[in-house]
Parts: C-alpha cells; structure tokens; sequence
C-alpha cells in the first residue's frame, strides 16, 4: 500500500517538474522516485495486511510481484535520455504516466477483490493507450493507439460481462468467497452461468497478456508504439498480467480446475500460443515485430506455470511464474534498450540494422547477444533457469506432453533469436551501419547491469527463487 501512495504522490509532484524549462532535472527525479519506492516496497516482506475491506492485500506474493514492475521500470528509465536531450515537451507527462500505471500494475498483483482488479487493469490500461500514441507525427504510432484503445476496450467489455455473470453465479466479487461459492454443492446448477463467466474472463486478461488467439493486435502495436514504452508494455504489462491472472486462477477457481472448468481451456491457449507466438516470429524481418512474437511466445511458456499451479500461491508453480517474468524482463529490457539506441542512430529496426555492430559498438553487441541467449533459454542465463522452473513444476502435475511441446518450440526459437547476433558478429557493415551508435555512460552502466543481473540469474538461480 505504501507503494501505491507514493508512486500517486510522486507522479503529481512529477507533472510540476514539467513546469521548469529544462528536462535535465526530470530523469533523475523520476529514478530516485523509483528506486525509493523499490526499497519502501520491502518493508512490508513478511507481513500480511489488507486495506479497502479488503479489496487490497499486501503479502509476500504482491510485494514479489510489485519488486519486479518496479525494479523494471526503473532499469528502463536511462533508455529514455534521448528525450531528455531532444527537450521533449511532453517529457514530464510521460514519466507521471508510467509512475500512475505502475500504480495500476501494484493493484493488479496485490487485488482480493474482482472491482479491484478491473481498476487496476484499467488505470494500467488507460496510460498505456496514451503512452502507445505519444509520437503524434508518426502515423504507426496513432494507429498503434487506435487500435491497442479500441482492442482493449472490447476486451475490457468482456472481462467485465465475465466478472458479472461469476458475481451472479456466486453472489460476491471476494476471491476466498468465490472459491467457497464454487466449491459448494449446492451450486451445481449455476455451473453454465459460472463457466462462462470464468472463459470471458480467461478472454478478457488474456487480451492484456498477448496470450493466443488474442494476441493479434500486439504486432502492430508493439510496432508503432515507441520502442520506450513498447519495452514497458512488453515487461510491466506482463508481469502484471501474469500476477493477476495466477492468483485469480489459484485464490478464486482452485476448485473449478478439478472439475475440470477452464483448466482446457487454458492449456489449448498455451499451445496455441507457444504455436502462433515462436512460428510467428520467425517470418518477422523486423525486429520489433520479432520481439512482439517473441512477447507472444512467451506468454504461453508463463501460460504453462499456470496451467500446471498446485493451488496456493507458495510452491513450485508461483515460484516458477515469479522467477521467469524477472529473468524475461531483465532481458526484454535489455534487448529494448539496444533496439532503441541502434533505432535512434541508424532510424532502422531491421536485422540488417545490426550489421556490424560487434566491431562499432562491442558493449552493445555483448548486451543484445546475452538478451538474446536468456530470451532463447541457453544456460548460464536467467532463462534457462526460468524455463527449467515452470516445466519442473509442469512435470510434476503430470503436463509431459506439454512440456515436450513447449520444448520443441524453445528449439525453434533459437532461429530467430540467432538472428540479431549473427547480423551483430558475421554480417559486413553497410553504408549506413559503418558510424558507431551514440550510448552515454548512464546508458552503458544501465545495460551492463542487465547483462550482469541475467548472468548472475543464470549461475546463482537460488537467490531469488523458492522465495514465495
């Protein structure tokens, strides 16, 4: 809850900077902001307190799960300087932006509450759809916001029809009651109403997580949005997402999975998606659109530690979820980061964008190059162990030929992931690659540190795993 206040506070007090004349004082203001809400965030680990009667539940699990969006957004503010240098004259709206949709994705991981969740969702929701249309002279962009506003709002529709019809079925939005509402046998009847309810939903935050087949707009609009926010739309969006969806499916339709409700449902949407996400990626020649399959792609591999929970938010199915969407942000930031710097220089987001850059840019070449083996799941990065922990906890509950699958397609994605660091390594610069890309030393130190955070992720896996 702490966080929630301060990051509300610190994103009006943001908008007054906008004031000043120089954007200089902005970036700087908006880490600290961050890094200081990333350590008041912490204070509450242990503890169990619920606010709003209790709508709001802060644990363990929200305080995890609210480490990750910060500690995200705030690796991905150095990527942000070219604004700052360019006198951006939205610069001071942008970052109050992201602080209030971070406010948004703490609701979504901390919710007890259905009402809760949907506020979050769409206080999330509403500055992404600003934030995806911020380039106004850039057509992609305005149809990126156009369609990602319009999208969601359907989406947001059916998610909300869905809440209804579970309230109608249950009498009560609580999750606990929910789950005792589904457990009861005297509800047998209302099992029709229950289930549809529970599959629009499963629509609805699918949307919001780019799970297939319900990830159609995330190309286009990954695409069009800039690379900055479309890197925080690919991780906090997700991580979030993921975060809400899991203790929904474990607090409130534990039961439902038994009898077998919506637990097919949610594995032909990971099969879908590992399907769609990892062949669709490797047809992209640009690279935003491969990372925006890529987001797809992994989607369904987080889809495979929900489908294989073992109903409580502690245990290897939790801790499987937690430890990939750390080790999947680090790396999308990463490889974001040094999409946006070579886009920014060479105005490219194609393969051959990156020819040459191991010999003009060293730093960025090693970057993309451990981003891309992470993302890929090659060991010695944190993806290899956050794949090994979601199909540990899959094999455990019997999902075998789930996890086979999803292997088969991890191999097929290291194709496309080849891709960037072959173009980096092996491909001759051309005319407009042969000029080294600008990186400031803010820049450099922020992507050594991903790269350092994914190594040590990869080697010492136990620091941050098995903690809920």
């Amino acid at each position: 809850m702490n966080s929630i206040i301060l990051l509300s506070v610190l994103g009006l007090g943001n908008l007054f900077l906008g004031f000043r004349r120089s954007n200089r004082l902005l970036l700087p203001v908006a880490m600290l902001m961050l890094a200081v809400v990333f350590g008041v965030n912490f204070l509450d680990w242990g503890t169990s307190q619920s606010f709003f009667n209790e709508m709001l539940v802060v644990d363990n699990f929200s305080v995890a799960f609210t480490g990750i969006v910060v500690l995200t957004a705030l690796l991905l503010l150095p990527f942000s300087q070219q604004y700052v240098r360019d006198g951006e004259a939205n610069l001071a709206e942008y970052y109050s932006l992201l602080l209030f949709s971070l406010v948004g994705a703490i609701m979504m991981v901390s919710y007890n509450h259905l009402l809760m969740l949907f506020l979050g969702i769409e206080t999330l929701s509403i500055a992404m759809y600003v934030l995806a249309g911020s380039d106004k002279r850039n057509l992609r962009s305005n149809e990126a916001a156009l369609k990602y506003f319009l999208m969601g709002a359907f989406a947001t529709g059916i998610l909300l029809f869905g809440m209804a019809l579970v309230y109608g079925a249950t009498g009560t939005f609580v999750l606990r009651d929910i789950s005792f509402a589904v457990q009861n046998p005297a509800n047998a009847t209302l099992t029709p109403m229950l289930y549809i309810g529970m599959l629009l939903m499963l629509i609805g935050i699918g949307f919001k997580v780019s799970a297939a087949p319900f990830h159609f707009w995330t190309p286009d609009v990954y695409e069009g949005t800039p690379t900055f926010f479309a890197a925080f739309m690919s991780t906090v969006v997700k991580t979030a997402g993921f975060a809400a969806f899991l203790k929904l499916l474990v607090q409130a339709f534990p039961a439902a999975a038994a009898q077998g409700l919506w637990l097919p449902t949610l594995t032909a949407m990971c099969v879908l998606t590992l399907l769609i996400g990892n062949v669709g990626a490797v047809a992209q020649t640009s690279i935003k659109r491969m990372l925006a399959y890529s987001s797809v792609s992994h989607a369904g591999y987080l889809l495979i530690g929900l489908v294989a929970f073992n109903g409580q938010l502690e245990g290897a199915s939790a801790n499987g979820v937690f430890f990939y969407s750390l080790a999947y942000s680090v790396a999308t930031v990463a490889a974001f980061g040094v999409l946006k710097l070579v886009a920014d220089a060479r105005q490219r987001e194609d393969y051959n964008g990156l020819n040459g850059l191991a010999k003009t840019n060293p730093l960025l070449a090693f970057v993309m190059t451990v981003a891309m083996l992470s993302l890929a799941g090659i060991p010695l990065t944190g993806g290899f162990f956050g794949k090994f922990f979601v199909f540990s906890a899959a094999v455990e509950n019997g999902y075998i030929g789930l996890v086979v699958f999803a292997v088969v397609m991890s191999m097929v994605s290291i194709y496309y992931y080849l891709r960037p660091i072959i173009a980096m390594y092996m491909n001759a610069p051309d005319a407009t690659t042969t000029e080294a890309v600008p990186v400031g030393s803010f820049q450099s130190a922020a992507l050594l540190l991903l790269a350092l955070l994914t190594v040590v992720l990869g080697v010492l896996p136990g620091l941050v795993s098995g903690i809920l």
